[in-house]
């Protein structure tokens, strides 16, 4: 099982390279980027699990910048957005980021991606809120064309474009694995359809309910339960749950780092770096 680590990088965070470096001296496989383009104020919608949002939601940096200066400090660690928010990003710019870092990277980028839920921030881009799933789907579909085709053209509801020449093309063939944020059943489904794999957190819902149904939804739909990776964000500091969910199939997980200073972290990154080491044997 491999072990991650998601953070929400700040101008008063550790650096993006500074992680990075540790995380992969430590035997980590990844380091996720959180994503947020800002935070409407006042705002009606209510933060994940209620009460006040944090600071760290309104000064985060953007994930595609700060996981090129992850790659570029390391050799193995792969980066990935943790969760992208697509459905705010232009469809056509957003097939070349992850493109383009993904050639940076050689190959090491995972594509996190969401729907969001701030519907004030989704709506300042000009995306209806209510069919944001709907574009979303429509945004992935299009970028898989313009990452696997010389001439790719699309046409949907929502997302449309002609005929298109657009390079680099990714290292991964076929492209940047699509993982799916959110919680089941809805973006197991998403997953399902159009992913390659699903990213939900630990603590919403029972994994001894949703893994094996996740792997049935998979199989009802024709795709190979394999093909598509399941990791777990929100990981509990306990190396005995931990087990508990290598021995149920879940390919990994993602233990969540506040957006502190490199001393403040490091003493945490060492105590995982030993259920890592647990964990492998």
């Amino acid at each position: 099982m491999e072990i991650g680590a998601s953070i929400f990088f700040t101008d008063y965070s550790i650096t993006p390279a500074e992680l990075a470096v540790a995380l992969e001296e430590r035997g980590f496989d990844s380091v996720w980027a959180a994503e947020h383009s800002h935070i409407p104020v006042p705002r009606r919608t209510p933060a994940p699990g209620g009460g006040e949002l944090h600071k760290r939601y309104y000064d985060v940096m953007d994930p595609f910048v700060t996981l090129t200066a992850a790659a570029c400090a390391t050799k193995r660690l792969k980066v990935a957005t943790g969760i992208a928010l697509v459905i705010q990003r232009d469809t056509i710019q957003t097939a070349k980021l992850v493109a383009s870092i993904d050639q940076v990277s050689g190959g090491r980028f995972l594509f996190g991606i969401g729907g969001g839920w701030n519907q004030e921030e989704i709506e300042n881009h000009g995306t209806v809120f209510v069919t944001r799933m709907q574009k979303m789907r429509e945004q992935i579909e299009a970028m898989k064309a313009i990452w696997t085709e010389n001439k790719p053209e699309y046409h949907g509801d929502i997302v449309n474009f002609d005929t298109m020449m657009a390079w680099p093309k990714p290292v991964q063939k076929p492209h940047p694995p699509v993982i799916l944020g959110g919680a089941f059943p809805w973006a197991a489904r998403r997953a399902v359809r159009y992913g390659d794999g699903w990213y939900p957190n630990a603590s919403s819902g029972n994994p001894d309910e949703y893994v094996p149904a996740f792997r049935k939804m998979a199989q009802e739909a024709g795709r190979d339960p394999k093909s598509l990776s399941l990791r777990l964000g929100g990981a509990p500091d306990d190396p005995d749950k931990l087990k508990r969910f290598r021995d149920m199939g879940i390919d990994a997980v993602n233990v969540t780092l506040m957006s502190e200073t490199r001393d403040e972290l490091l003493p945490v990154l060492d105590r995982w770096a030993g259920h890592v080491r647990q964990l492998r044997g």
